[in-house]
């Protein structure tokens, strides 16, 4: 069994337990071995997709910019929200990643890991899932994410036609998620530039 954080103990063959407060424990000796989110432990790459599984959002957002040749700004961004009491695992993911900033969100009492440079995505978000995939309905998602930041790295967002792509494909992953504009919109946007 993989345990998803690389405790500094020595742990017997006694089950562990975890308390509210997230402490964790050896039943019969209650041995306190610490907090699961202490600055001893490391993340593990299997542990973060799984997290992610749960937990993250590949999002590719739309903005009207006038000065834009083709009226849209794309920005690609991977995301992982967590209440505030669990803000240390966002920075233990933030330091494995090596980029991204974390803020907070007052209206929802939570904070959000995100990373929105697309140099920071395709040198170091990608090659992780493309190393450790995923394995919910999230992995489609990841795919076309992918596949839409190679075509901004390359440029093509600035050409209509490929736009246009990026736009249908962007309106398959997350379905269920709330968006600024219709693809219809985003479209009619592209026609009259």
């Amino acid at each position: 069994m993989v345990i998803p954080w690389q405790l500094e103990v020595n742990m017997t063959d006694r089950a562990v337990t975890t308390n509210p407060k997230g402490a964790v424990h050896m039943k019969k000796n209650v041995q306190n071995v610490g907090s699961c989110l202490n600055e001893k432990m490391s993340m593990e790459s299997s542990y973060i997709t799984g997290f992610v599984d749960g937990e993250g959002c590949f999002m590719i957002s739309f903005n009207k910019r006038e000065k834009m040749k083709t009226g849209i700004e794309i920005r690609p961004s991977f995301s992982i929200a967590q209440h505030k009491r669990n803000l240390k695992v966002l920075e233990l993911i933030r330091d494995y990643f090596g980029c991204g900033a974390i803020r907070f969100s007052k209206k929802d009492q939570c904070y959000k890991y995100e990373v929105r440079s697309i140099g920071d995505i395709r040198k170091k978000i990608i090659p992780h899932f493309k190393e450790y995939p995923l394995k919910t309905s999230k992995k489609n998602d990841f795919q076309i994410f992918a596949y839409i930041c190679d075509m901004i790295a390359s440029s093509k967002h600035l050409n209509k036609t490929y736009l246009e792509e990026i736009i249908d494909k962007a309106y398959q992953m997350n379905e269920s998620g709330k968006r600024k504009y219709t693809k219809e919109q985003l479209l009619r946007i592209i026609k009259t530039r």
